[in-house]
């Protein structure tokens, strides 16, 4: 009869318990306390909550663990539990034990993983054993007295696993605890026991390491209050967002802003940090950010003393006065041994009179290198003087937000960064240095011999073409226009431009009432441009040359020799030109309807270009650069300011554009120059926006970022001007967009040429390749200082 009375007692509290773990499994339950568990397949999640807590197999493994994934992707783990102790079937419970500790159990009830709180941790904190709750808040699993004001005792942010989410706070070194704590990859995609690669952070001169082993695998360069310096284009959005607090002696690394879309950064288990965001609509992790980019990213991948730069080959280099250590290795593209010094410093020298002083190389747009020395925050001058007066400085750098860096032992990990960066000063011996009274005899040699050449050739060929009859000539010609006597006498002109009308000075000012600023159309680097009208009632268009342009007589030959030749229906015509004394002008057709600016970002006209006109335009612009590029008797490349592209169906004149990447840092250019700046000018029109003014406050971005981060969304409705946003329409004007996308990426290898833009504009092209990261995506206007207005460069090649 006992038997029987205990065997029901049991059977009833088999009966709760199974009851109880299945109200788990059909209503939201967000927290567990001393008296509940969770029995796989049981889960804890809250209906407001995209996370939620449980039991899971990798794959298709049997291997069970306790773990936290996403609601809508049950397949991506943010944090696992028992990683290294897997359950072999499925009889594990999840549960709040007896010693206050959160634990996982096997049928044994064999303990596999433990929250591990100290018991005298516990006891300071607890009032009440008993009150103990575990609760799913957000992506973290927290452990608190319930009654003690909530007092935390333990949470799963401050032990991630491999996964840094928004909002997560880890402690990274602890001066108080010696706790150490950061990301540790799994073993493989299917296997989350510890992998290779950990995460570290640096107290002081705070910097993120990625470990393989006990070796450094990447670090992210010195924290300077806002950004990691080290990491190229932190400024963008995929990496900004995050802090680093010194709370007490114990140093965070933390995520401030959730972006609108669900965004993880994962370090993997190939040891790279990766940052991707959740695209609802196609229901996969979609790409935005990585650490290691290329070979230079890797940690000291050129050694000691060297530098490394991704658009060289090699890719590594020894800095100026250094010599590969090991040859040998080095041309076979082992470049891990680096580089040692040619010449010694005078430090290193016995002082005497002769001795001649250490200067600094001067690198711009570089990963400083690791192993910094932090001085108190001073002037540059200040850190550049202290750095010279102290004979272990090998190098120094200045950051307004660190101060004084300084190194004493190698240079290791120095990278080469395209337009980012710090700028790094490296002591060398002063024969390596260069010297400009050295230099400037050298010059004057070279510019004394090429002088003598030019001399010698110019007079054989003046010799020669006096035997040829022809030959540079005076001459004085007339004309008579609208019924005045027009009259241009000039010494520095060719047969070249005989037909071409000269205007009288005292016509121009005429007919545009003394130049009065009422008849002002603009201003351009050339000068101001005026309306004007003629005596017969024909209206033109007068651009003056400013004195203070910096243009002279060559560059206003060279722009009259030009636009004489070229002819297009989608250019501007030339109608004549006058010199007299100071004074140089060209006169244009007048276009009555303004600049297309002017309508384009105006509110109150952007109203009057609906679609059909701007894509009428931007085909106009687009066959007018075709005609440069490929039609003209001359071959005309780089016209950064397509000032003269005009569509004369629609009588806009185009003032917008900018210089390529490659032209504003390196002076380089080509006809991928030009789709470069078309890029930028398709943008404008599709946005409405002018490229020179527009900065997303938001997201810390430019336009050609702004279009980037929307495309990457498949959201470029807030992009598009509503003037012309259609859902109908959606396809051709994300197409628009995509192909201005194409022409703005950073290197010109990868921008379609303009007859392959026109092709896809015209629809002959279908499949569209995904564009790249355009260039100058959050610091635009600081490569081009806010400006539209550039000099046009023109080569004149005969065809």
């Amino acid at each position: 009869m006992m038997t029987s009375k205990q065997n029901l007692q049991d059977f009833l509290v088999n009966i709760l318990v199974f009851n109880s773990f299945y109200l788990g499994l059909c209503f939201s339950i967000c927290s567990i306390n001393s008296t509940q568990y969770l029995r796989d397949p049981a889960t804890l999640w809250c209906n407001d909550n995209i996370f939620k807590l449980g039991f899971f197999s990798p794959g298709n493994t049997s291997n069970r663990y306790v773990g936290i994934w996403y609601n809508f992707s049950e397949t991506t783990v943010v944090w696992a539990a028992n990683r290294d102790k897997p359950l072999k079937d499925s009889s594990g419970v999840f549960k709040i034990h007896k010693d206050g500790n959160l634990v996982m159990m096997n049928r044994m009830k064999e303990i596999l993983w433990t929250s591990n709180v100290s018991s005298n941790k516990l006891s300071d904190i607890l009032v009440n054993p008993n009150s103990i709750t575990a609760q799913l808040q957000g992506g973290n699993l927290v452990l608190f007295d319930n009654s003690n004001n909530r007092n935390i005792i333990w949470q799963s942010y401050q032990h991630p696993s491999d996964t840094f989410l928004p909002k997560m706070k880890i402690p990274i070194n602890s001066v108080k605890t010696g706790e150490k704590t950061g990301l540790r990859s799994w073993k493989n995609p299917l296997d989350p026991n510890f992998g290779n690669f950990s995460t570290s952070i640096t107290a002081i001169l705070p910097q993120v390491l990625i470990w393989k082993g006990k070796n450094i695998h990447w670090r992210s360069g010195q924290w300077n209050g806002q950004v990691f310096i080290g990491v190229k284009d932190m400024r963008s959005v995929h990496t900004g967002g995050y802090d680093v607090v010194d709370d007490e002696g114990t140093v965070y690394v933390t995520g401030l802003v959730e972006r609108k879309e669900v965004t993880r950064i994962v370090l993997d288990p190939s040891g790279n940090f990766v940052q991707s965001y959740w695209d609802g609509i196609d229901r996969i992790w979609k790409f935005l950010w990585s650490a290691i980019q290329n070979d230079c990213d890797v940690y000291g991948t050129c050694g000691p003393f060297g530098s490394c730069n991704s658009l060289d080959s090699p890719i590594c280099s020894c800095f100026r006065g250094f010599e590969p250590k090991n040859r040998e290795e080095w041309e076979k593209g082992n470049w891990t041994s680096g580089c040692v010094r040619r010449k010694p410093l005078q430090c290193n020298q016995e002082k005497n009179k002769t001795s001649k002083r250490d200067g600094f190389l001067k690198l711009g747009f570089m990963k400083v290198p690791d192993l910094a020395e932090w001085l108190p925050p001073k002037l540059e001058d200040e850190c550049r003087s202290q750095c010279l007066s102290n004979c272990s400085c090998l190098a120094y750098a200045f950051d307004t937000g660190i101060g004084c860096m300084s190194w004493s032992r190698f240079l290791i990990d120095v990278q080469k960064f395209q337009g980012s960066g710090t700028t790094l000063y490296i002591r060398v011996a002063h024969s390596e240095l260069d010297h400009p009274g050295e230099i400037r005899l050298i010059a004057i040699l070279v510019i004394v011999s090429f002088f003598t050449i030019c001399v010698g050739v110019f007079l054989s060929w003046f010799w020669m073409s006096r035997r040829r009859g022809k030959i540079w000539f005076h001459f004085k010609r007339k004309r008579q226009l609208d019924g005045k006597k027009i009259s241009w006498e000039e010494n520095v002109t060719k047969l070249d431009l005989e037909e071409l009308p000269i205007f009288k000075f005292e016509v121009l000012a005429m007919s545009t009432d003394q130049f009065h600023e009422n008849n002002k159309l603009g201003q351009g680097g050339f000068g101001p441009v005026y309306k004007g009208v003629l005596a017969d009632g024909e209206e033109i268009a007068v651009k003056r040359l400013s004195t203070a342009s910096g243009q002279g007589m060559e560059e206003f030959m060279n722009e009259v020799l030009l636009i004489s030749r070229v002819q297009h229906r989608n250019l501007v015509r030339l109608l004549g030109c006058c010199i007299e004394k100071e004074e140089k002008m060209l006169i244009y057709e007048y276009l009555p309807n303004k600049s297309l600016d002017v309508f384009l970002f105006d509110q109150t006209y952007k109203g009057m270009l609906d679609l059909s006109k701007r894509l009428h335009i931007i085909e106009g612009i687009g066959r007018g650069l075709l005609y440069l590029h490929r039609d003209s008797r001359i071959k005309i490349i780089h016209i950064p300011t397509l000032s003269h592209f005009v569509d004369l169906s629609s009588n806009f004149h185009c003032l917008s554009g900018y210089m390529a990447p490659e032209y504003a840092i390196k002076g380089t250019f080509s006809e991928k120059s030009d789709v470069f700046s078309f890029g930028v000018l398709l943008l404008e029109i599709m946005s409405g926006q002018k490229v020179a003014s527009f900065w997303n406050e938001e997201m810390s971005l430019s336009l050609l970022g702004y279009a980037w981060e929307l495309w990457k969304e498949n959201d470029l409705s807030n992009f598009i001007d509503p003037v012309i946003w259609d859902p109908n329409f959606e396809m051709v004007l994300t197409k628009c967009i995509h192909i201005g996308l194409l022409c703005v990426q950073e290197f010109a290898r990868d921008r379609p040429t303009i007859s392959t833009v026109l092709s896809m504009l015209s629809s002959e092209v279908i499949s569209l390749p995904a564009p790249l990261q355009p260039a100058f995506a959050n610091f635009y206007d600081d490569i081009n200082g806010g400006s539209v207005n550039y000099v046009t460069l023109t080569n004149l090649d005969g065809r």
